[in-house]
C-alpha cells in the first residue's frame, strides 16, 4: 500500500464530512473563539491517539496474545458496522446520544475521530509493516491534517453544502467503508485460513 493509499483509507475511517454535523450540534454552544480551542485540542488528542496505536500496536498485539488476523477481522467487522450506521443512521445519530456541555475526549476526540475502526486500522498498518512506520505517520498526518482542515471549516461547508449534500456524502462514505471493511475481514480470514492447520 502507497502512503496515498493509506492516507486516503484513514481519511475515510476518520468521516470529517460526516462528522460535521455532530461536531457542530457539540460546539453550538460556545463562543467561536472558544470553539476553535476546543476543536484544535480534541484533533490533537485524537492524533496522539491515533499514533500511539501505530506505534504501539505490535506490542500491544504481543502483550494480549493477538493475532494479525484477528485484529483484522474485528476491525471489519467494527467498520462494517460504522459504515451501515452512516448509510442508515439511527434517529439519535451516528454515536447516540451526546452529552451536554463542553466536551473533553469522548466524543469529540474518541470516538468520533479516533474510533475503534481507525484506531483498528493504523494498528494493523504498524504490526503488519513495521518497517515503515515512518511512511504510516505520514500517512496518518496528512489524513488528519484534512480532516482538520474540513473540521475547522464546518460552519462554512454546512452552510454551502446544505445538510442534504452532507447527509448524501456521509452515506457514499459509508458504503466505501462497507466495502474497505469486506476486503478487511476477507485478508483477516484468508490470512488465518492459510496458517490454521487444516
Amino acid at each position: 500500500m502507497t502512503i496515498a493509499a493509506a492516507a486516503l483509507l484513514l481519511f475515510l475511517i476518520l468521516d470529517p464530512l460526516g462528522n460535521i454535523p455532530i461536531f457542530l450540534s457539540l460546539l453550538r454552544s460556545l463562543p467561536p473563539r472558544r470553539q476553535r480551542i476546543v476543536l484544535a485540542r480534541e484533533l490533537l488528542i485524537a492524533l496522539a491517539v491515533l499514533m500511539l496505536f501505530l506505534w504501539g500496536g505490535k506490542y500491544a498485539l504481543e502483550l494480549m496474545h493477538l493475532r494479525q488476523e484477528s485484529v483484522s477481522i474485528a476491525g471489519g467487522i467494527v467498520l462494517f458496522l460504522i459504515g451501515i450506521r452512516m448509510i442508515f443512521p439511527p434517529p439519535e445519530g451516528l454515536m447516540g446520544e451526546l452529552p451536554d456541555g463542553e466536551p473533553f475526549i469522548v466524543p469529540m476526540a474518541i470516538p468520533l475521530v479516533a474510533g475503534p475502526s481507525g484506531m483498528a486500522a493504523v494498528m494493523l498498518m504498524g504490526s503488519n509493516e513495521p518497517a515503515r512506520l515512518a511512511d504510516w505517520s505520514i500517512a496518518l498526518l496528512i489524513a488528519w491534517g484534512a480532516t482538520a482542515v474540513i473540521l475547522f471549516s464546518a460552519t462554512l461547508l454546512y452552510k454551502l453544502l446544505g445538510r442534504r449534500a452532507l447527509t448524501a456524502i456521509e452515506r457514499l462514505m459509508g458504503m466505501l467503508l462497507v466495502a474497505i471493511s469486506v476486503q478487511m475481514f476477507l485478508d483477516g480470514l484468508g490470512t488465518y485460513l492459510q496458517i490454521s492447520p487444516p
